[in-house]
């Protein structure tokens, strides 16, 4: 028992407290848990960044010198959200074994979108609902108070950022097909970012989702010794339940998303950064949308290569994404492999004229199941409004292709994901599919074809290939199975079988053998 408990307390944090998060669940679905849980864990961010600045204009030192802890605009000037007394976790935990929690959490919510006009509509009322059961609830808020209880106040922060994301992954999971509309697997959001490399400039997703995205292009840029107000994010989502996570999710993350913006209508229909140029776009937008309003949009000014047809979404989204990148801008986003080789509607011939006009930069084969909501195969497509700029070398006339399907691994029987080098430093999926690509690009890279994983191809073959992008048609087999030598397989399998049906003879030869001496003694 005592071994059991020793490698329970090796167990990450946030797994720890999924697994207790989970119990208290009860009868309640996913889809609807996530929403009371997430917004807990927001309500115990926003309430330990607005206690930690508390204490600090309280003691009265330095720059905080004769300042009035209860005054709204010191919270503002420091881009912390004011937190009412009835609000704050202290309060909350000391009401948490009351039955009456969950009136007192929804007010409590109610009361920060009051006194923060950037939360309006955000944050989640579902506490009171007769599903919630109070002891539950009160465990939950206790559960969650312990986040970070032993780390400084300055490190909460990062902790609760962890957590938020963690947990967005986990309901995802739960909730299967469902969850994919609201969350891209983070091995995805990973490869995209590391591939693109937002270091400097306007990062823009009109299918937004959870925001998972920019969460990540922050991320990079932190990771490389950046400076993250060099980054500016752009978003848009229709799914107005999905908008508030993404916004929660910003806000954890400290993450001004004021950019980020919610119209039921969608990206296509109700674009709202028409006049945005952004350097980078990084989106999963939903896969062969049928119902997507093309039969409204004949006109639109948007499809400068050819109208997409109004059964599929897919060349719509590629001209969208094109017409808001700048003259230098680069896009990385998912699309269902259909669209690499479909000729249905005129998709043939955006597809060529794309090509033709040296827009595609790089196209990546993805392993199956590695998306929650679809068994679609899906690629990732890398444009580029400029590749003869000074930045990376000029591949104009040129697109790498890679086949990554065999990359991979599963975490359960139905989901994939692409390692990032954290279980085993020499197997990291993301860090070869990216340095592949950077070392196409880049001018001092030294890039090689590598059969069966990668090669460069010249748009004169691609249109022999009649404008296919399967990476597939153009990477080959890999060297083992290349270099099959069928003659002298067959010759050795010959041999075997030869050899086994002289040893069959042998051994009929002894059984009549001895058969016959049985008779004779007999």
């Amino acid at each position: 028992m005592a071994k059991k408990s020793a490698k329970a307390t090796e167990e990450p944090l946030e797994k720890q407290l999924w697994k207790s998060a989970d119990k208290l669940r009860k009868n309640i679905d996913a889809a609807e848990y996530k929403h009371v849980v997430l917004g807990l864990i927001f309500l115990k961010y926003i309430s330990d960044a607005f206690e930690e600045l508390y204490d600090k204009l309280k003691a009265g030192e330095a720059e905080y010198a004769g300042a009035d802890p209860e005054d709204k605009d010191e919270y503002k000037a420091e881009n912390v959200f004011f937190v009412p007394e009835k609000s704050r976790w202290s309060h909350l935990l000391s009401q948490a074994k009351q039955p009456t929690i969950g009136k007192s959490v929804d007010e409590a919510m109610d009361a920060i979108e009051k006194e923060n006009p950037s939360l309006k509509g955000v944050l989640p009322k579902v506490y009171a609902r007769q599903n919630l059961d109070p002891t539950s609830l009160g465990e939950l808020i206790d559960l969650i108070g312990n986040i970070a209880l032993g780390d400084a106040k300055s490190r909460s922060a990062d902790v609760l950022g962890h957590v938020f994301e963690y947990f967005l992954g986990e309901f995802a999971l739960a909730e299967g097909k469902k969850g994919g509309q609201f969350y891209t697997p983070r091995s995805v959001v990973e490869l995209l970012v590391e591939m693109l490399e937002p270091y400097k400039g306007r990062v823009f997703d009109p299918c937004c989702g959870s925001g998972g995205m920019f969460v990540q292009s922050e991320k990079f840029v932190e990771d490389h010794r950046g400076k993250i107000n060099d980054i500016s994010i752009y978003g848009q989502e229709s799914n107005q339940t999905t908008w508030r996570l993404a916004k929660m999710n910003l806000a954890i993350r400290g993450i001004d998303s004021s950019q980020v913006k919610w119209n039921n209508e969608g990206s296509f229909l109700n674009d709202a950064h028409k006049d945005l140029k952004a350097d980078y776009i990084i989106a999963n937008p939903p896969f062969n949308v049928s119902d997507w309003s093309g039969d409204l949009l004949r006109t639109d000014g948007r499809w400068t290569h050819g109208t997409p047809p109004t059964g599929n979404a897919n060349y719509a989204w590629i001209q969208h994404f094109l017409y808001h990148l700048a003259p230098n801008g680069q896009a990385g986003f998912v699309l269902a492999k259909g669209a690499l080789t479909s000729k249905s509607g005129g998709e043939g011939e955006i597809r060529t004229a794309l090509i033709e006009a040296d827009l595609i930069d790089c196209i990546v084969n993805l392993p199956a199941k590695l998306f929650l909501n679809t068994q679609i195969p899906a690629s990732l497509w890398f444009m580029s409004r400029n590749r003869s700029n000074g930045k990376y070398r000029n591949r104009k006339g040129e697109i790498l292709f890679i086949d990554a399907r065999n990359l991979g691994y599963l975490i359960n029987r139905r989901t994939k994901v692409l390692s990032d080098g954290s279980e085993n430093p020499d197997d990291n999926d993301i860090k070869l599919i990216a340095d592949t690509y950077h070392n196409w690009r880049n001018p001092d890279g030294n890039y090689e074809d590598v059969k069966g994983f990668c090669a460069s191809a010249s748009k004169e073959r691609v249109a022999e290939l009649d404008y296919v992008l399967t990476p597939g048609r153009y990477v080959g087999l890999a060297n083992e199975e290349d270099d099959f030598d069928f003659v002298k397989r067959f010759t050795s399998l010959k041999a075997e079988f030869e050899a086994q049906l002289k040893e069959e003879a042998k051994l009929n030869e002894r059984i009549a053998a001895n058969l016959q001496k049985v008779k004779i003694d007999e």
